[in-house]
């Protein structure tokens, strides 16, 4: 059964103004489109690879065929970036509960953290994503991937991710990409990253228990 472009929770102008609609439209339904559409391409009657989610797919990239590998990547990569982008936007939200508190412990403040962040995303060279992932050892942590990459191929736990590819914020931002990561913390719905925190480390401590 083919993969299918994920409907989203809201419409298209929900983020404005910080994201227009008109990036919005296009980002869901021609770029994040045009990932689903290959990425099915690729798995279409390779028995190791149908039947597996793309989550699945890319956590475990290093089982993938050499010869496929890196278009998997790259298309099963943009897929589930994107599905998890798409899923932690919305306007008007503030960082509460667990992830809050972690976030506090981790960098000290939640200004410090916005901060380390920011620099993160303004540090990184071309096209990717940076992320705020929990780590093996259920730590916070700042991390950038380059095109497609997803933290899953390492074994990390996304919590949190800007979209650094002009495609996410060229028609509003042209090359400022720093505005677009300021206003990016204006659409961050923290309740969806507590609950993936959470659910993270209970993923975690059951892994845990496993290897125990």
């Amino acid at each position: 059964m083919k993969y299918k472009l994920p409907k989203l929770e809201y419409q298209y102008d929900a983020l404005e103004p910080f994201i227009d609609a008109k990036t919005m439209e296009i980002h869901h339904s021609k770029h994040h489109q045009t990932y689903v559409d290959k990425f099915n391409v690729l798995i279409e009657g390779n028995k190791e690879l149908e039947g597996k989610t793309p989550e699945e797919i890319i956590t475990n990239i290093e089982n993938v065929d050499e010869k496929i590998r890196i278009a998997v990547r790259n298309y099963g990569g943009g897929v589930v970036n994107h599905n998890f982008f798409f899923d932690i936007l919305k306007k008007d939200t503030k960082s509460v509960g667990d992830i809050l508190k972690e976030i506090e412990k981790e960098f000290g403040s939640f200004e410090e953290f916005k901060k380390k962040f920011s620099e993160s995303a303004l540090s990184l060279f071309g096209s990717g994503w940076t992320w705020l992932v929990l780590n093996k050892d259920k730590r916070l942590e700042i991390v950038n991937t380059a095109n497609h990459d997803s933290p899953l191929s390492y074994k990390q736990i996304p919590l949190l991710v800007i979209d650094l590819w002009e495609h996410a914020y060229y028609l509003k931002y042209q090359n400022r990409r720093a505005e677009y990561i300021e206003n990016f913390f204006n659409v961050i719905n923290w309740e969806k990253v507590n609950e993936c925190f959470i659910a993270g480390n209970k993923y975690l401590g059951v892994k845990q228990n496993e290897r125990k």
